[in-house]
C-alpha cells in the first residue's frame, strides 16, 4: 500500500503540471488525470470519513456521508524537495446527509509519508468553512 501511495501521487504530481484542479467542471470526460485524482480520493476515503465524522458528532446525531465527486483536491505540496515521498495534500469536502442534503464544507490537510507509522496519512489541520442550514424535515439531527 505504501509503495502504491507514493506512485500514485507521485504520477499525480508528474501528469500535465498539476496544480489544482475541479473534478465535477473542468473534465467533461474522463483523463489519465482524473483517474489519479479519482484512485488518490478512494484511498484517502476512510481517513476522509474519520476525520469529518469526528467534526460532525459533535453538531449532529448521524454522521454524513462525503461523496467521492464532492471531494475537491485545492492543493499538493512535495514537503522537502525533488523526490522527496512526504506531501502535504489540502482538500475540500462537503458533507451530505439522507438525500444529499449537504450540512456544510470543510477544507482538510493531511500529510503523506512513509515517515508516519503504520498508515502513512495524518491530518494536519481541519478548518469548518461553511454551515449549511438544515430543511425542517432534518432539524431533529442537530444536537
Amino acid at each position: 500500500m505504501k509503495n502504491f501511495l507514493t506512485v500514485l501521487l507521485l504520477a499525480i504530481m508528474m501528469t500535465n503540471g498539476y496544480t489544482s484542479c475541479e473534478a465535477k467542471s473542468s473534465y467533461p470526460e474522463d483523463s489519465t488525470l482524473l483517474r489519479y485524482q479519482d484512485m488518490l480520493i478512494t484511498m484517502l476515503s476512510p481517513h476522509i470519513d474519520h476525520e469529518v465524522g469526528d467534526y460532525y458528532s459533535k453538531l449532529l446525531t448521524v454522521t454524513p456521508s462525503i461523496y467521492p465527486y464532492e471531494v475537491e483536491i485545492k492543493k499538493i505540496e512535495r514537503i522537502g524537495g525533488f523526490r522527496a515521498f512526504d506531501f502535504s495534500l489540502t482538500i475540500e469536502v462537503v458533507p451530505v446527509v439522507g438525500p444529499h442534503i449537504s450540512v456544510g464544507k470543510d477544507r482538510l490537510t493531511f500529510r503523506i509519508t512513509p515517515e508516519i507509522p503504520s498508515n502513512q496519512v495524518r491530518l494536519l489541520d481541519y478548518e469548518h468553512l461553511e454551515t449549511h442550514e438544515l430543511p425542517s424535515k432534518w432539524q431533529h439531527i442537530i444536537r
